[in-house]
């Protein structure tokens, strides 16, 4: 199952006020906002579900990503080990990433076109 899916925008400000209003008859609003060392990451979810995530850390099509979820955090470590013997590139090994979440336990491997990969758990332990 997917959990989200996150590109990168050139103009974040322009890029938040079209998805805010283009996705808004779908049910979704801004769900949250991090600003921090010049990012910013705006998620988009539907009652606070945040499934669709745009920032501008990268330049856009760069840093792309799918988040596929993961029922437990064994899950995410196996994803991690198994991309890596495929021949994916370590994004970012298996851990909790608190700015996201308390319990936002995720690993990332880049595909072999540079596409970053992520499988999350957002369970607690």
């Amino acid at each position: 199952m997917l959990d989200h899916i996150g590109l990168d925008v050139a103009d974040i400000a322009a890029s938040r006020a079209f998805y805010e209003k283009a996705l808004a008859p779908l049910g979704y609003a801004v769900a949250h906002e991090i600003a921090e060392d010049g990012t910013t990451v705006v998620m988009f979810g539907v009652d606070g579900e945040i499934d669709f995530v745009i920032a501008d850390k990268d330049r856009p099509g760069e840093a792309n990503h799918i988040a596929f979820r993961a029922a437990t955090r064994g899950q995410v470590d196996a994803f991690h080990a198994a991309a890596l013997a495929a021949g994916g590139r370590d994004n970012g090994a298996p851990g909790v990433r608190p700015h996201y979440g308390a319990t936002y336990y995720a690993a990332f491997v880049l595909d072999p076109d540079g596409f970053n990969v992520e499988a999350v758990c957002h369970a607690a332990e």
